[in-house]
């Protein structure tokens, strides 16, 4: 029994013939290519002609995969954002803490 789905970017697929499970990194329309990738990280370019012809089926997301090395660096790159920005609010705090320790030193010499 043959499933023909469209190819969605981000889905998980599984070649029941192959038995290997992968995902859709893009579908470009223009030059009829999907780029899929597989668990162990491995990149390919199959035209839409091709992907019609796989005995697909729609997975979850498999545990454990292996992440590609930009999608880590991306990964890092959202964390270190997050924790500049938490660094930020600390020091605006400590900042206003310091103006008002000020003020008051003022006001106790008056």
């Amino acid at each position: 029994m043959s499933r023909d789905y469209e190819p969605v970017p981000g889905q998980w697929y599984e070649n029941l013939e192959d038995e290997e499970s992968f995902r859709v990194l893009t579908v470009d329309e223009d030059s009829e290519l999907v780029e899929i990738e597989y668990l162990d990280g491995e990149i390919e370019e199959i035209d839409l002609e091709t992907w019609h012809e796989m005995d697909l089926d729609r997975i979850d997301e498999p545990e454990g995969w292996a992440k590609t090395d930009e999608e880590e660096d991306e990964d890092e790159d959202e964390e270190e954002e997050e924790e500049e920005e938490d660094d930020e609010d600390d020091d605006d705090w400590d900042e206003d803490e310091d103006e008002d320790e000020g003020e008051e030193d003022e006001r106790d010499r008056y």
